[in-house]
């Protein structure tokens, strides 16, 4: 037959008007459904069965990643490549933090010297009011800007994220081709490096 499906009640009614012996249509119908030289879904027969078998195993084997698939060493290279932006990532963030440590020593000693050998504490106190209300102002403004608690390991990751995004643009990294290789095979089984981890 030149179709590749009919409706049940017409493959019943072909095997019927085919077959020799009278009343044997039915099990003839059934017969064939066992063996597998139809497939009957519902109301629908299927006449071309190694069709479906053909369709179901490419969309298997384009569903399931081979072991020597050269998608998995562009997956492993990406990898490494980004394991080496998130190093230089991290380093740079960690000296901004070191930056602001130190920053944060110098108006200490500098607010402390003030205090105690150039003027008052009647003086530095509202200095001091300020310079805190100051620090406040800026750890609101970072949760409302990032959505993110003003902490210290939350400030980490945002800077490492924005540092990360202007590394993968500078050297060319693909970001969205990574994803999609991570996607197709799964997550990485060399272990995710902390932005924070040492």
């Amino acid at each position: 037959m030149p179709e590749s499906s009919i409706s049940y009640g017409e493959f019943v009614r072909i095997c019927v008007e085919e077959c020799k012996e009278e009343g044997r249509g039915m099990e003839v119908a059934k017969t064939m459904d066992e063996s597998g030289n139809v497939i009957v879904f519902g109301n629908v027969v299927l006449l071309s069965p190694e069709q479906v078998a053909e369709s179901m195993q490419s969309l298997i084997s384009g569903s399931i990643p081979v072991p020597n698939d050269p998608r998995r060493e562009e997956l492993q290279q990406m990898e490494a490549r980004k394991a080496a932006i998130d190093v230089r990532a991290r380093g740079q963030v960690r000296a901004e933090l070191y930056c602001g440590l130190g920053l944060t020593m110098v108006q200490t000693l500098a607010f402390m010297r003030l205090t105690f050998w150039e003027l008052s504490w009647d003086v530095m106190e509202p200095i001091c009011f300020f310079a805190a209300s100051l620090h406040f102002v800026a750890a609101y403004a970072f949760f409302l800007r990032t959505s993110r608690e003003p902490s210290f390991e939350g400030f980490f990751r945002r800077r490492f994220e924005t540092k990360q995004q202007k590394l993968f643009e500078a050297c060319g990294f693909d970001v969205q081709r990574y994803r999609e290789l991570r996607a197709w095979f799964g997550p990485k089984t060399s272990g995710n490096i902390s932005p924070i981890g040492y």
